[in-house]
């Protein structure tokens, strides 16, 4: 029997180009070679889609640097319209056949990949991919209309307010400063906490803004929120919609909050705690508003949901990541080994779940 062939793609043109690179290693790694063929498309930093290496390996953080994709080699080129099942190869020799792809597994993280543009086009033509749909990715992606969904469903965010682009501090600061501090300036629609700052002095806050601005130009000024940093898993396959254990991040060292050096560059100073002790009570609230918050964007195959535990129990759902990072070692996939669930076999789960989704809208 031929084998279903899946495509990993990654990369992208976001700044978390590295990051996408790096979770396209580890699920490379976890595919079972046996039942599925598969093939690794890069996207390049400027937007070329290209004939990448599936060799695990490839893509590693090496000596603190994290993997990119090169502009080289063929160019892939998608089926054209509904009903063309064939994928392409361009180079200097011409227009090769690459065959036909029965599933994608989209790992962009960021614009141009997890907020539904991606989706979009696959969409487009007809091809099945692991994930959320257009409109739950963009949602999920966008900080300010994600918390309006959250806000909808019932669920308790953090206050804040979102600076528009173009849009000067100084036209909502009395707003801002009602927020109290700290306070933590976000590009709205960025991830892997890129260009995020914790803001301890008004002093500080142009500054903060300035260098969210680099990753998006609409910019989310949210309330800082004591607590503990709770990370819940969801997975939604035929079976329904099922939660992992809890787990905790705990930052120590100079990381004032959950960085990115933090989460990529600097693990000796984070503590990953799986499963993470919390009462019976707050662990139950923890995951129905982690499914709460799945169905308030209209999430599919997977997700993560990250919530602030405080002191005296209360839990605010902080946000959700509809692509979260997918190594070995990141969050999601630890907290379902947790419960049972290996890496190789949650990476089949979501494989099947893509096979298996009818085409179209649903």
């Amino acid at each position: 029997m031929t084998k279903p062939t899946v495509a990993v793609l990654f990369g992208g043109r976001s700044s978390e180009h590295g990051v996408s690179c790096v979770t396209a290693g580890g699920v490379l790694g976890a595919i079972d070679r046996d039942r599925y063929d598969v093939i690794a498309i890069g996207i390049t930093r400027e937007g070329r889609w290209t004939l990448a290496s599936a060799d695990p390996s490839a893509w590693r953080i090496a000596n603190g640097a994290l993997p990119s994709v090169l502009d080289e080699g063929a160019t892939v080129l998608p089926p054209r319209r509904v009903g063309e099942s064939q994928w392409r190869l361009e180079s200097a020799d011409g227009i090769a056949e690459l065959g036909a792809i029965d599933a994608v597994f989209p790992l962009l993280h960021g614009p141009y990949g997890e907020d539904g543009t991606i989706q979009g086009a696959l969409e487009l033509v007809d091809v099945r991919y692991v994930g959320s749909g257009v409109l739950a990715s963009a949602v999920g992606m966008d900080k300010q209309f994600m918390k309006a969904a959250f806000t909808d469903a019932g669920l308790p965010v953090a206050p804040g307010v979102v600076l528009r682009p173009g849009e000067p501090v100084a036209s909502r600061r009395a707003e801002i400063e009602a927020l109290g501090l700290p306070v933590f300036v976000k590009p709205a629609r960025a991830g892997s906490s890129m260009g995020i700052s914790k803001v301890s002095s008004w002093d500080a806050l142009e500054a903060a803004v300035a260098d969210a601005v680099k990753h998006d130009p609409k910019v989310l000024i949210e309330a800082g929120i004591a607590g503990r940093e709770i990370e819940t898993a969801v997975l939604a396959t035929a079976e329904g919609v099922r939660t992992s254990p809890q787990g905790e991040i705990v930052t120590e060292g100079d990381h004032d909050f959950y960085d990115f050096d933090a989460k990529y560059l600097d693990e000796g100073h984070v503590r990953l705690l799986c499963p993470t002790e919390l009462p019976d009570d707050v662990a139950a609230i923890v995951s129905d508003y982690a499914v709460s918050a799945f169905a308030a964007v209209g999430a599919e195959g997977l997700a993560r949901v990250d919530c602030f535990v405080g002191a005296d129990g209360t839990v605010t759902v902080n946000e959700i990541n509809t692509m979260p990072g997918f190594t070995p070692t990141s969050m999601y996939p630890r907290m379902w080994a947790a419960a049972g669930v290996d890496y190789p076999v949650l990476v089949e789960a979501l494989i099947q779940e893509a096979l298996t989704r009818p085409l179209g809208l649903r």
